[in-house]
């Protein structure tokens, strides 16, 4: 955890190329990250090595990631400024609230979280789905929905049938 704080110093000071901030993520995250991957820092998490980042993915300035659950961003995903995803949480029993309990969040392919977006622990964000901004997300959100408010409720389904 300690070496994962020292590389997030390290991503939100000073100025960083996109291939050198997809250096750090790649030491953070303990993965080899696709060119096309494009993080705007800064960007917060203390633990790192169980996210897990695909191809085409966008995370734009200030987002945070608790990761010790495990969060898997699937290709083509954007995460608009500002949006957390926690897979971390604490029991609501007073004298149980020191331990952690964690439960992975899954962003599938070609979502759209927006700024701001709260994601909670055992989340599955669905393909195509758009997550408005300042929206907190406590159950899945199915494949093509837009979602909002707090917590988020179905608005209606994408069109996909879209034609230029």
């Amino acid at each position: 955890m300690e070496n994962t704080k020292r590389l997030v110093g390290e991503l939100n000071t000073g100025y960083h190329t996109p291939d050198e901030v997809r250096a750090l993520l790649e030491h953070i995250w303990s993965q080899p990250l696709d060119n096309s991957v494009r993080m705007f820092p800064p960007f917060y998490t203390a633990f790192g090595k169980t996210t897990r980042v695909g191809k085409e993915v966008f995370i734009n300035f200030g987002c945070t990631f608790l990761d010790q659950g495990g969060i898997t961003i699937e290709d083509g995903v954007f995460i608009g400024p500002g949006a957390k995803i926690l897979t971390e949480h604490h029991p609501e029993e007073p004298a149980l609230r020191h331990r952690l309990l964690v439960k992975p969040v899954v962003v599938r392919r070609k979502a759209w979280i927006g700024a701001g977006a709260i994601i909670l622990p055992g989340v599955t964000v669905g393909e195509n789905a758009i997550v408005a901004a300042g929206t907190v997300v406590t159950k899945d959100v199915p494949d093509n929905a837009i979602v909002a408010g707090v917590p988020a409720k179905v608005l209606r389904n994408i069109k996909t049938d879209y034609h230029e």
